[in-house]
């Protein structure tokens, strides 16, 4: 993939117009190859006007890139197949613009019984998250065959602060490692109206660490007591009987 140095100069005017969406931080610390990918995944959508989701083998490991306007149930959706489907999530990557046209380009690293996804399987992840975006069936219909979705989860906490560097509120969720869990935190987050513009994935000894940089309702930034609020109610959704 060529570096940004090598670009036409057309492209590179291409590029800054594009970058000029995503916050501040954007251009300084996301790298050429990836501010390069987004703004394939970016054409790639204006060409088809529907979701860009792209499955496809990397090891023993699949890769999953996928491209769309930004909405709050988008992640709670596109989680609640990946947990449907038995899928373990080894990474994230997600880059939120704030300003119009609000897309968001989503890479994740996924693998299914320690192996990648057969092409069948991929097929049928595709399918059934284009069918959940489309509201064609309910996610949480199909969970509730595999999972308790009332049972909170464990040992969560949740703190909520300003991103010095980033300028972004941002909520950090930390958890058990348990079935759903991803699906979990992104219905919890759904439910407070929130939009995740980055994020930021941690496992390491059982444990889940998620830092999710938010936009409150109608794309606009969270005050800090507000924020506190959130966090408040994000734990207890999450640990909560009722979910």
């Amino acid at each position: 993939m060529a570096s940004a140095q090598g670009l036409k100069s057309s492209t590179l005017e291409l590029l800054k117009r594009f970058n000029r969406a995503f916050p501040q931080f954007y251009d300084q610390f996301v790298s050429s190859e990836i501010q390069l990918q987004n703004l394939r995944l970016a054409y790639q959508l204006y060409k088809s006007r529907e979701a860009v989701i792209d499955l496809k083998p990397d090891g023993n490991k699949s890769l999953l890139y996928f491209a769309y306007r930004n909405q709050s149930f988008l992640l709670s959706d596109i989680f609640g197949v990946l947990a449907a489907y038995g899928l373990t999530i080894h990474s994230l990557s997600l880059y939120g613009q704030i300003y119009p046209p609000m897309l968001v380009f989503i890479k994740l690293v996924v693998s299914r019984g320690g192996k990648s996804l057969t092409e069948k399987t991929s097929e049928n992840v595709n399918r059934a998250i284009r069918e959940a975006l489309a509201g064609h069936f309910e996610v949480e219909e199909m969970l509730a065959v595999e999972f308790n979705l009332d049972a909170g989860l464990q040992d969560v906490e949740t703190e909520f602060y300003v991103d010095p560097v980033f300028h972004l509120p941002a909520l950090l969720i930390e958890a058990e490692n348990q079935p759903g869990l991803f699906y979990k935190v992104m219905y919890a987050i759904w439910q407070e109206d929130l939009l995740v513009v980055n994020a930021n994935l941690l496992v390491w000894r059982g444990r889940t660490r998620l830092i999710l940089y938010l936009l409150g309702p109608n794309e606009s930034l969270i005050p800090e007591y507000l924020g506190q609020k959130i966090a408040e109610g994000v734990r207890g959704r999450l640990m909560g009987s009722r979910f």
